[in-house]
């Protein structure tokens, strides 16, 4: 009987497959959508009479719901494919999208915004079981960089967009996104039907990774410590960094906005050279690096008394975060290929990072109300640190085994 491999064999000089570069297209496009809404989305909650509690429940439904709904994810996941779980999770979210657009009452807003959550972690689950699939082990890093960058660069033109679609009513970025969502399936469907990730994969002797024997190893027990830390800092940042160039610095909201899509800069910058760097010389190191440089700019940024040097320390920390990114998906892939359809060993690892998503602007923002942002950033950092901490005795997964027979 044959055995599946634990890891892919290596092929020197692999192309980018096909299907990589049709993924990273609807990644595109996802991400560029949830920027577009971005914008409107509490504006239009207010529209209904709510406090600004209220409108930030809206942008925090979307994320419970993730977090929620992630434990069944895996079983769907297992049972669907990689492929139909994909489609079926855009399609959730094109239909919740395009219900928020006529939601009639605010309950309406929050019921409609939070379903789009169960379809948003199923197709997140589902592109990474796909990824995992396709991408050839000696470009892996390459790959995630890549699949990365994408999404961050549709993540900064969203706004922009829709910040002119705003102009038109409150209604119709939703309305956008949704066609675009389903034109992202659309284009999935049609360039993936005779690829094969359309066929079933084949029956072999190892089983899904399940969750407690994943846990066995080092690799990927770091990975879900620094999932949980990395969606920590990232939505932190995203809180708190507007509220620290307005309050601590002066400056107007334009300018908090040019110092996010700074961030976000530095984090494209870094991604695709650090991904593939990595097929080369492991995910460890560029892990360790990243997080500690991450720690440093936030920690910078905390003692920075001037716009030019939060400028200067935000464009670090983006590219402590570029440095990250795609190395977490490529350890991830390296520790899962080969064991079938381990969706609930993925969803697990997804869960870590929407909790931290959920939790880092609730605590971080209690801390700078209660202590200051300093405190707060200064938290960030020690995270970040224990994060780098955490891979110094895990394994390396990066690995070029010829299959066994």
């Amino acid at each position: 009987m044959t055995r599946a491999p634990e890891y892919q064999q290596t092929r020197p000089g692999s192309r980018v497959p096909a299907e990589v570069w049709v993924l990273v297209a609807a990644s595109f496009v996802i991400a560029l959508g949830y920027g577009v809404v971005a914008p409107a989305l509490p504006e239009f909650a207010r529209s209904f009479d709510v406090g600004i509690a209220a409108a930030s429940a809206v942008v925090s439904a979307f994320a419970i719901m993730r977090l929620a709904f992630a434990p069944a994810t895996g079983p769907i996941v297992r049972r669907l494919g990689e492929r139909s779980g994909y489609m079926a999770g855009v399609l959730v979210v094109a239909v919740s999208t395009l219900a928020v657009a006529f939601a009639h009452s605010y309950w309406q807003l929050l019921l409609f915004r939070g379903l789009g959550g169960v379809g948003s972690v199923l197709f997140t689950v589902s592109s990474m079981g796909l990824m995992i699939r396709v991408a050839p082990v000696d470009i892996r890093g390459r790959i995630s960089g890549v699949y990365s960058s994408s999404f961050v660069l549709g993540s900064i033109s969203g706004p922009l967009l829709g910040g002119a679609l705003v102009g038109f009513g409150l209604r119709v970025p939703f309305v956008v996104y949704a066609v675009a969502l389903v034109v992202a399936v659309a284009v999935v469907f049609l360039a993936l039907r005779h690829s094969q990730l359309a066929r079933p994969e084949p029956v072999v002797a190892a089983a899904a990774l399940t969750v407690r024997v994943a846990l066995r190893d080092s690799a990927y027990r770091a990975a879900v410590v620094t999932a949980l830390v990395f969606g920590w800092v990232y939505a932190m940042r995203v809180s708190l960094v507007p509220l620290f160039f307005a309050t601590v610095l002066h400056q107007p909201d334009a300018i908090a906005g040019y110092a996010l899509a700074t961030y976000a800069l530095g984090d494209v910058i870094a991604m695709f050279p650090a991904g593939r760097a990595s097929d080369r010389f492991g995910r460890k190191p560029f892990l360790i690096a990243g997080m500690l440089v991450l720690a440093a700019g936030t920690v910078a940024l905390a003692l920075s008394g001037s716009v030019l040097v939060a400028f200067v320390t935000t464009a670090i920390s983006g590219l402590g975060t570029g440095m990250v990114s795609p190395n977490l998906q490529a350890v991830l892939a390296d520790v899962l290929y080969g064991h079938g359809r381990s969706g609930s060993a993925l969803s697990t690892y997804q869960m870590a990072q929407d909790a931290g998503t959920i939790t880092g602007p609730l605590v971080a923002g209690a801390i700078a109300q209660g202590l200051g942002f300093s405190w707060a950033f200064g938290v960030t950092a020690v995270l970040a640190v224990l994060a780098a901490v955490v891979w110094l005795p895990a394994r390396e997964s990066l690995r070029r085994a010829v299959p066994d027979a």
